[in-house]
């Protein structure tokens, strides 16, 4: 890892408030590590943000640590059930410490809305949207539980 796991989660809360979408303020942060251009993981994060197209499913934060975790270390192989079981147990333990944190990976709970909203319109940033909406705790969250893991994976290589 390259920074803290609060550099990573400070970044990507300010990725965030430029007006990067949740998904898209995470991936950013680790796309040089896991082998994205930038270009590619905004587009990759395009379509996370809002819980899925804004439709407030699973948080597009926690999404793009799953992401990146299929990057760095995930499994391809067909056939490989062993990694691809290691593989589907990492995601969960990265929800796992999401949802302690945070009590969901919902994007709706997080927000503490009825249901989905099938709008497509993204709200307009302003002060009172940052000010009034939770998500770029949500963001620094999932950027650092993702380096914290990295981290604990790094030191039992060494």
């Amino acid at each position: 890892m390259n920074y803290t796991p609060e550099e990573y989660a400070k970044k990507a809360g300010e990725l965030f408030h430029e007006g990067y979408n949740c998904a898209q303020a995470v991936i950013a942060v680790f796309a040089e590590e896991i082998g994205l251009d930038m270009d590619t993981a905004m587009k990759f994060g395009a379509s996370f943000g809002g819980g899925l197209g804004k439709m407030r499913e699973v948080c597009g934060a926690v999404s793009s640590i799953a992401f990146a975790a299929g990057m760095k270390y995930g499994a391809y192989e067909i056939g490989n059930d062993v990694r691809k079981k290691e593989q589907y147990a990492l995601v969960q333990e990265l929800a796992r410490r999401f949802r302690e944190q945070n009590g969901t990976i919902i994007c709706r709970e997080l927000l503490h809305l009825e249901k989905g909203i099938y709008e497509a319109t993204p709200e307009i940033r302003s002060t009172e949207y940052y000010k009034n909406r939770p998500c770029r705790k949500f963001v620094e969250d999932a950027a650092r539980i993702f380096a914290e893991y990295v981290q604990e994976q790094e030191k039992k290589d060494e």
